[in-house]
């Protein structure tokens, strides 16, 4: 049982959108969570998965139907969101999902005959993409890359490094910012390309990371591959924009699924301290254990609200869009906040066994700092908040 109450459906959630969320909700408890220890210690997951998920129309959410997708609105991907985060692994969950920010920029700007033949086959889970911006130079300074792109005839060459890419050793699409005009600095001469993964002259390192153990992630070198110019998304030299976009969803996502994380390290606890009796007194009656339970459920219960308020003003475009981008880059500060506040207060309160592998509460300690740092770190967060806000 839940600790905390669902949203009522009135507060955006219809009964379709129920409904979704009990499907998978079923298919993670019995499909996912069950092997996510296994499947983290292993450092990988069955490629199956990815196929599993297209058949409940999770992958294809937000697409159009012509390229095999599902059109839906901002909630039903919240959904998606929360219900894989309640394994407890945001390393299968970052795998699974690397598409919904690989995808979006093809899906907006790409050619025709591109969206054809990377898009559909991904949304039925039987390729893989993935994104490639942060290069080991600079992360969250996307202006500055410096992997680049000359055109020579009908290919780009390309030569440079990117690192930290999720699904970047499985990936078979890997979309890529690039330099096409190294003549330009900032946000100027900022193209994005698809690169294939078979694309000789590409090679790909598996990094050893603290957390996410599940999902492989890859630092990617690029040694003069050419790429067909109709590989091209958007117009060159103005992709920086439509990087930029993208990262608007990922961050309003990754809140959403910080909150849920927190969720799981709050049930986790509340379930041991109800168990655990210290000198014949469960721990749950201690008024400090209570105490430090209810500053959890503060911290969950206002980062969510803020969430769904953002994803209500998303989905009916009620909000001026510089104060939406502060808004939404505040939320997955906040969120992720609390998430380490949870992951760190469930610890301490299983004790011994908060610091043993295989609780969800353990893997999650070890996961937060990526969700802190990933899709822009939290000062940038807050920096990039402040300037569209006029400060």
């Amino acid at each position: 049982m839940e600790f905390l109450e669902a949203p009522p459906l009135s507060f955006h959630f219809t009964p379709e959108h129920e409904q979704f969320r009990h499907t998978l909700r079923d298919f993670v408890a019995r499909e996912i969570t069950p092997h996510a220890a296994a499947w983290d210690e292993a450092e990988t997951f069955p490629l199956a998965l990815y196929q599993r998920l297209a058949d409940l129309g999770v992958q294809g959410l937000g697409y159009p139907e012509a390229l095999g997708g599902t059109p839906s609105d901002v909630f039903f991907q919240i959904i998606v969101a929360e219900e894989l985060a309640r394994c407890g692994s945001g390393g299968i969950q970052a795998s699974l999902g690397s598409h919904s920010i690989a995808l979006p920029p093809i899906l907006k700007a790409g050619t025709e005959a591109l969206k054809q033949r990377v898009i559909p086959p991904v949304l039925a889970g039987k390729k893989i993409a993935a994104l490639a911006v942060t290069e080991p130079s600079g992360g969250s300074d996307v202006a500055s890359l410096k992997t680049t792109a000359v055109r020579e005839g009908d290919h780009y060459v390309v030569n440079g490094e990117k690192t930290f890419i999720t699904s970047g050793m499985r990936a078979d699409f890997i979309t890529a910012a690039v330099r096409t005009d190294p003549s330009k600095r900032g946000a100027g001469g900022i193209s994005v390309l698809v690169v294939e993964g078979d694309t000789p002259g590409l090679t790909r390192t598996a990094l050893k990371k603290m957390g996410w153990w599940s999902s492989d992630t890859a630092h990617l070198r690029f040694e003069n591959c050419r790429v067909p110019v109709g590989n091209l998304v958007g117009v060159e030299n103005e992709g920086f924009k439509l990087i930029m976009n993208n990262f608007n969803a990922e961050r309003l996502y990754m809140a959403a699924q910080a909150c849920t994380f927190a969720e799981v390290c709050l049930e986790e606890a509340v379930d041991w301290t109800r168990q655990r009796t210290t000198f014949g007194t469960p721990l749950s009656e201690r008024q400090v254990v209570r105490h430090k339970i209810m500053d959890m459920v503060m911290r969950i219960d206002a980062a969510r609200t803020l969430v769904y308020d953002l994803a209500y003003r998303v989905e009916h475009q009620l909000a001026d869009p510089a104060k939406l981008v502060a808004r939404v880059c505040l939320a997955k500060v906040q969120a992720t906040q609390a998430m380490q506040f949870c992951a760190d207060q469930a610890v301490q309160l299983l004790g011994g066994m908060g610091f043993m592998r295989g609780l969800r509460s353990e893997r999650i300690y070890r996961e937060v700092k990526v969700m802190m740092i990933g899709g822009g770190s939290e000062e940038i967060m807050k920096d990039l908040a402040a300037r569209q806000l006029g400060l």
